[in-house]
């Protein structure tokens, strides 16, 4: 090359790959031999341009990952999933596959923290993909950093499948729910401080009893870390007890923006917490995880603040209503009691006054047998009675003698005699015999 001569610029890269014309005619192995040193005698050496240069495997397809790499930025990418497989290491492994191509996938476990379930083969999902060559293997393949089903398949399937972990250990059971206290002391809440949420609640229960005090529990609502903040603020909530009522909630969102109320951790804590809840997460068209396993469900903040508290004014109506009530009743109850006692009285004397007439009756008929057998009553009917000085009775001819003094007992008087003489009756004489 002449001195001050202009060095040629190097030809650049087309846009896209060129293509032999299929037209051209394939030409001897000497000629392109010949063509190609032509060329290396005009063209710097660069590697892999001559057998001297040749390429490692090694450095060929660590050269093709940077050129690929380069030349696709990252991507989002649709197609259906086949092969799928969880590795013992975390990674996943699987292709994507469209009606007439299909590219090996990998998705590290650092990047699986977004999706909320396992991916299925045959599922239709739209991924965010790095496409690369591996080394080892000298593959193409799409290293993936974000995958979703199309539409709502995977999240769909983590909710269907925390869902039934949870009926299998009894927790939507329609037994276990409580009811809401009538009239609360103490709520607390469990939202963020800065949501439309807590100023809904806020102001209906102020609009509707002012006395009730409301505690503030703030956690995050939505987001990395959100249901871990979520179940804290619930076992807080449980250990410290003091409070009658606990809502836990947020405004409308999105599926994403929803989801921390999804999680497992937080419809267990719920669940097991000993003070009545109310989930109000969203609108009426979203249903949580939380919202099945509390034991009242509002469809929004407000709705919830308005399960929680009754309106004072009407509260104290039916507080006096409920006085007035139970004062009718014990009345009614005092009136029947003193009625039950007038009959018990009643039923003691005429008892008593039967049973003293039967005993009259009783001792009457006694003493007139007793009469009938008293000496008394034989004497008053012309009977007499002998008696000697001592008192003993003559009561046969035997016990007298001539010139014997007796005392001769009458009804109404005694005589005194002396007997003169003894006259035994025959017959009375020979049974003596």
């Amino acid at each position: 090359m002449k001195r001050g001569s202009r060095r040629p610029a190097p030809p650049k890269e087309p846009l896209e790959p060129q293509l032999f014309p299929v037209s051209e005619p394939l030409r001897p192995y000497t000629q392109r031999a010949v063509t190609v040193a032509a060329v290396a005698v005009s063209l710097p050496a660069i590697p892999g341009a001559s057998p001297e240069s040749a390429l490692s495997i090694e450095q060929l397809t660590q050269q093709a990952r940077l050129v690929v790499e380069g030349a696709f930025p990252r991507l989002w990418i649709h197609g259906e999933i086949t092969d799928f497989k969880s590795h013992r290491n975390g990674h996943w492994y699987f292709c994507l596959r469209g009606p007439a191509a299909q590219i090996r996938c990998v998705m590290w476990s650092r990047d699986q923290r977004g999706v909320p379930a396992l991916p299925e083969d045959g599922m239709q999902v739209v991924a965010l993909s790095q496409l690369t060559v591996y080394p080892a293997r000298g593959d193409l393949q799409c290293t993936i950093y974000s995958l979703d089903a199309v539409g709502d398949g995977l999240w769909r399937k983590a909710l269907e499948q925390a869902t039934e972990r949870l009926r299998a250990d009894g927790l939507l059971e329609p037994s276990r729910k409580r009811a809401l206290p009538r009239l609360p002391r103490r709520v607390a809440v469990i939202t963020s401080p800065d949501g439309a949420a807590l100023r809904d609640i806020i102001s209906v229960m102020r609009r509707r009893c002012p006395t009730v005090e409301i505690v503030l529990v703030p956690a995050k609502v939505q987001g990395e870390g959100a249901p871990a903040d979520l179940a804290r603020a619930i076992e807080s909530v449980g250990r410290w007890g003091d409070v009658d009522t606990l809502i836990i909630g947020r405004g409308g969102g999105g599926r994403e923006d929803l989801w921390a109320f999804n999680s497992e951790m937080v419809a267990r804590a719920l669940a097991a917490c000993s003070i009545p809840t109310i989930s109000a997460v969203g609108h009426e068209v979203d249903i949580t995880l939380c919202d099945l396993v509390a034991d009242h469900r509002a469809a929004t903040p407000s709705a919830a603040a308005e399960a929680a508290v009754p309106v004072l004014a009407e509260a104290r109506a039916e507080a006096f209503a409920m006085l007035v009530a139970l004062r009718g009743a014990l009345l009614r109850q005092v009136q029947k009691r003193r009625d039950r006692l007038d009959r018990a009285a009643h039923d003691i004397r005429t008892g008593a006054e039967r049973d003293a007439e039967r005993r009259s009756a009783r001792l009457s008929a006694v003493a007139g047998r007793l009469h009938a057998l008293s000496p008394l009553a034989v004497l008053a009917r012309g009977y007499a009675v002998a008696r000697d000085s001592s008192g003993a009775t003559l009561g046969s001819v035997s016990d007298f003698s001539v010139a014997l003094d007796f005392d001769l007992l009458l009804r109404d008087g005694t005589v005194r005699a002396t007997t003169r003489a003894v006259h035994p009756e025959p017959r009375m004489a020979d049974e003596g015999q």
